[in-house]
């Protein structure tokens, strides 16, 4: 009996010990990711560009004339010297032949008044009349011959024939736009800020691109000072070489070089971003936690694109998160 008493004792003693604490639960393992590369496509940054020819002109007459004939339409292509627009000539024709009779009689009376002048029947001053006279009918008829070639309008290179805005039997006037026609040579032109301009000079040969087209294109012109409103200066590059259909009038994107003030913009893979609903973000790899961040996005280039706000230099970009949760623990992998 006593001893089912101690038994006892001993059972209601321990109940009545407190339990000691059990150890934290280890924490989640850190998902392990790739760290996304923040550069350019190339290593520069590409700036907004538009094709055009490096020749273009609009042939206009600086008569008042019908319009006779057309000779090209829109995407002709013509030789240099080649008629485009022939215009009544008639009036310009009468002019002409009144000139020349003109300058016929005015020759003809200075001859007269030098003979005069050799027999001391004529003075000095007659002649210096004479001479004035003959030279203003040249005069006339070199304009009536000038005015006569504008009713024969010829284009001043080899290119296609881009618009044709009259019709035979309109009546057309001096400045009045006939034909609009392109060489055959395009090139690009961009508008750049001072830090993209930094770092190129005339003969600088830049990578572009245009839809599917890609190519080279050499700097021509480069206008020193910026534009006193946007502060921005102009660039002219003649395309060089290109691979694929490139037409005038396509945009395109120009590669600047490396290493200048432009390259530092921030560019992120495609397979790094993520989309929910209309918003488009990124996981940054802070503090040992994924950090869901919503970003403004630029233009893109293959398989890169642009990030315009919401990114700072120097923070690291989770490469294709997947499964990623916001707070998440991860671990950048070297």
């Amino acid at each position: 009996m006593k001893k089912t008493r101690i038994l006892l004792a001993l059972a209601l003693a321990a109940s009545a010990t407190p339990a000691l604490p059990r150890p934290d639960a280890p924490p989640p393992a850190a998902t392990k990711v790739r760290a996304a590369r923040l550069e350019a496509p190339g290593g520069g940054a590409l700036v907004a560009a538009a094709v055009q020819a490096a020749q273009r002109a609009t042939v206009s007459t600086r008569i008042a004339a019908q319009v006779r004939e057309v000779h090209v339409t829109e995407g002709s292509r013509v030789r240099a010297g080649d008629r485009l627009v022939t215009l009544a000539g008639e009036d310009v024709r009468g002019g002409l032949a009144a000139a020349e009779s003109g300058l016929a009689a005015a020759a003809s009376h200075e001859r007269r008044i030098r003979a005069l002048l050799a027999e001391r029947a004529a003075t000095a001053a007659e002649l210096d009349q004479a001479v004035a006279q003959r030279a203003q009918a040249e005069a006339a008829v070199a304009a009536a011959r000038s005015s006569l070639s504008y009713t024969e309008l010829r284009a001043p290179f080899a290119g296609t024939i881009q618009a044709r805005r009259v019709e035979p039997g309109d009546l057309v006037g001096p400045g009045q736009p006939l034909v609009e026609v392109e060489g055959a040579a395009l090139e690009l032109v961009a508008s750049l800020a001072e830090a993209e301009a930094h770092g190129l000079a005339l003969g600088t040969e830049l990578r572009f691109e245009a839809g599917e087209a890609r190519g080279t294109a050499v700097v021509t012109a480069l206008s020193e000072g910026g534009d006193r409103f946007s502060h921005r200066r102009a660039l002219r590059a003649r395309v060089a070489t290109a691979a694929g259909e490139l037409r005038s009038g396509s945009f395109a994107r120009l590669e600047l070089p490396a290493g200048g003030a432009a390259a530092g913009d921030l560019w992120v893979p495609r397979s790094a971003l993520v989309e929910r609903g209309d918003l488009t973000g990124l996981f940054v790899a802070q503090g040992g936690l994924a950090e869901l961040r919503w970003v403004s996005l630029g233009e893109g280039a293959g398989d890169r694109v642009r990030i315009r706000a919401g990114l700072r230099r120097g923070e690291v970009v989770v490469d294709a998160p997947g499964a990623l949760r916001d707070g998440a623990a991860v671990e950048v992998a070297p």
